[in-house]
């Protein structure tokens, strides 16, 4: 039976908080979906749910056809990776490996060989011998991962696997363990608050806010098409510009708006002509701007203020003249001084534009 993971309107209450609402979710065979957000919006409830470690107040879980709220994480068949590794101190790493093979009453030789296999894709045949307290925490991690893929689990499930790791080893074990996830057909569910780790691992992204799903989606997805205010400024770093502006006119591809009392006119998606005019905002990248050498009816002027530099580009944190704050990532060349004016030009195809309520239009 082919392995997948649904949702159906799944609640989970805690007394009078509601902590999962109406959630719908399906996670195919072999695909890797993130659940991200802020601490407390009730991506770890739901990834609990599904290891059936929390009952659903309402709603299914379902693997493949089959209905499994009842059932316990025994009986479900997932392998977890905690944040917390979990390794047996007094064991060694071959026989934490080794453990979880023993339910499956296999064969001596046929768990040597299972070990060994998976020790060779993580990389961890010569710590074999060692005990936990007697390796590297990134080693720990890669034993944890391994542990839960020797098994043939009906999914995997990963609670914030890399926060305790330093960023250079989060790097990396983002590379392996996403190696090792494709040559899988298990679907996955990773818990992260990391949008990063979700960007770079996950083939959906699902986020989520308040026990609600905001946006299900690509990485591309959720980045250049956010379906609101909420996940365009929770996705990307540095952070989207949300500038507060008065709708004029809309004419097919040109906007005209006044901001901060002065008319400008930016370049949108042709959708945004169905505003009607008032409030609304706009949201722009920091690295969708260009300078202009002047001002223009097209560009904004601001006067920088924190310089930041980042390696290859550098974060200008400017203001304009009413107090509006702009982010604009500009290249390691362009020397911006504290004080100075610039001219911001968005890019039309980079612009997006939300309506009073927040929603995008688009």
């Amino acid at each position: 039976m082919k392995s997948t993971i649904e949702l159906r309107d799944v609640t989970k209450n805690f007394g009078q908080f509601t902590a999962v609402r109406d959630v719908d979710l399906f996670v195919d065979a072999g695909e890797v979906v993130c659940l991200l957000g802020p601490s407390g919006c009730g991506k770890t409830t739901t990834l609990r749910m599904i290891a059936g470690l929390e009952t659903p107040s309402a709603g299914d879980i379902l693997f493949g056809k089959s209905r499994v709220n009842n059932l316990t994480p025994e009986q479900r068949n997932v392998a977890m990776v905690f944040q917390f590794y979990a390794l047996y101190p007094a064991l060694s790493v071959e026989e934490n490996l080794t453990f979880p093979l023993f339910a499956e009453h296999l064969s001596k030789s046929k768990r040597q060989a299972r070990v060994a296999d998976v020790a060779e894709i993580l990389q961890l045949t010569d710590i074999l011998n060692r005990k936990p307290s007697e390796i590297a925490e990134g080693e720990k991690q890669r034993v944890a991962v391994a542990r839960a893929i020797i098994r043939e689990p009906n999914c995997f499930l990963f609670d914030e696997p890399l926060s305790r790791l330093d960023v250079e080893l989060r790097e990396s074990m983002r590379g392996q363990i996403k190696e090792v996830l494709q040559g899988l057909s298990k679907p996955t569910v990773i818990v992260t608050h990391d949008q990063l780790e979700a960007l770079t691992m996950a083939d959906r992204i699902t986020i989520m806010r308040d026990g609600l799903i905001e946006q299900i989606g690509t990485p591309h997805e959720v980045f250049t098409k956010p379906v609101n205010i909420f996940v365009a400024s929770f996705i990307g770093t540095p952070q989207m510009n949300l500038l507060g502006v008065e709708l004029i006119r809309c004419n097919g591809n040109d906007a005209e708006v006044v901001l901060d009392g002065n008319p400008l006119k930016f370049g949108v998606e042709a959708i945004a002509s169905e505003l009607s005019p008032g409030e609304i905002t706009l949201g722009i990248r920091p690295r969708a701007f260009s300078l202009q050498s002047e001002s223009g009816k097209d560009a904004i002027s601001v006067t920088s203020e924190i310089i930041e530099p980042m390696g290859a580009e550098t974060l200008v944190h400017a203001r304009t003249i009413s107090e509006t704050e702009i982010r604009v990532v500009v290249p390691r060349e362009k020397k911006v001084t504290s004080g100075e004016t610039l001219h911001l030009r968005p890019d039309p195809g980079q612009t997006l534009v939300f309506n009073k309520h927040g929603k995008a239009a688009w």
